[in-house]
């Protein structure tokens, strides 16, 4: 297996949830537990196949789902050991707020789990009642706590933005209540709900987002994060000088990435393959001895500019001025500055708008 780059991501997907949201179209189940151990067991092996073939040192592993910390302790760092990796690695679980205690998390950071990663979503009650999500409005305090506690000095809090219950004074005061705490979250994402179609939020129309909405959600959290000290990184990402989150730029990047589990998708030097979706298969190829291969395409060098292109400009880096024809169309969502056009805040959340506009995207139409 070949990389062009140094930074090699391994991804491992967790597809166990105690409870599905319902905005939630991964591949993800909440009936599944009692596969865990055979799950385990598959991953497993499915690393020991690639480190056979040849699999590079990992600089950066992130463990998500569904829910990670549905596993134990144990099963999680046994995935974990099975991973060769650089000893520098970036190495990330998600995991649940009501999954956050102390012990656990100590446990991962013994272990050699580098970065936790928390969906706290709001603090706002009727927001999370909204969302279908468990935890309680004091959560974000005390995975603070615990977070510190168990000696983490890089960390991330997700949010989301779009639910119908939630106000523009719920959005400012979920961003009051992570700054305002002893230990406030080194990282933060913030992602705008998405109906999916095949969804319970995606099938009720009076639950989809107003758009004009969620702009003006994001443009709060942008402007206050940015205020904060906090450095946009992405359209969805912000963090502290230092936290970035290294597995994400893999991503970014158009680095090279395997991923493992069902419904895992893996890329290298422009080949994107991806797992059987469902862990029962998955479990029933890989104890049969076969490659849980679920699908893959090889990409021809116009789609390949264009990826590069689109998801440079989705971030701080941004792409040179060379990458398009003309900026006139475009010219109040983007800055230009030494040569590298970058994002507006206003056009981050017309991104495609310019996205549709780059030299490469011309290419692959």
């Amino acid at each position: 297996m070949s990389t062009s780059s140094k930074e090699f991501g391994v991804y491992v997907h967790v597809p166990f949830c105690a409870h599905r949201c319902d905005y939630c179209a991964f591949a993800t189940y909440s009936d599944r537990d009692f596969l865990m151990d055979s799950y385990v067991e598959s991953v497993v092996k499915e690393i020991n196949w690639q480190r056979a073939d040849g699999l590079p040192l990992a600089t950066s592993i992130f463990f998500g789902g569904g829910t990670p910390s549905r596993l134990t302790v144990e099963q999680l760092l046994r995935i974990l050991d099975a991973i060769p990796r650089s000893d520098d690695a970036e190495v990330t679980v998600e995991c649940n707020p009501e999954d956050a205690s102390f012990e656990r998390l100590r446990a991962y950071k013994n272990g050699g789990v580098t970065r936790m990663s928390f969906g706290v979503q709001s603090t706002q009650p009727a927001v999370l009642a909204d969302l279908g999500r468990r935890h309680g409005i004091m959560a974000h305090e005390e995975v603070s706590q615990a977070v510190h506690d168990a000696g983490f000095a890089t960390w991330n809090m997700d949010l989301i933005i779009g639910s119908r219950a939630e106000t523009l004074s719920d959005v400012k005061r979920t961003l009051a209540d992570l700054l305002g705490l002893a230990y406030p979250p080194p990282h933060i994402s913030c992602y705008a709900l998405t109906p999916e179609p095949s969804t319970p939020l995606g099938k009720d129309l009076s639950r989809h987002p107003d758009e004009d909405e969620t702009a003006d959600a994001y443009e709060l959290v942008a402007k206050t994060l940015e205020d904060a000290g906090y450095q946009w990184e992405e359209i969805s990402n912000w963090a502290k000088p230092g936290h970035e989150c290294r597995h994400n730029h893999v991503y970014w990047d158009q680095g090279n990435y395997v991923g493992f589990g069902s419904a895992a998708h893996s890329h290298v030097d422009g080949r994107r393959y991806w797992n059987v979706r469902t862990p029962d298969r998955y479990i029933a190829m890989v104890e049969n001895g076969e490659r849980p291969l679920g699908g893959e395409e090889v990409l021809d060098d116009a789609t390949r500019n264009f990826e590069r292109d689109s998801l440079a400009l989705r971030t701080r880096r941004g792409v040179p001025v060379e990458a398009f024809e003309s900026l006139d169309e475009i010219a109040h969502l983007v800055n230009v500055e030494r040569g590298q056009v970058t994002l507006t805040t206003s056009g981050r959340l017309l991104a495609n708008q310019a996205i549709v506009r780059l030299r490469s995207s011309e290419e692959v139409n």
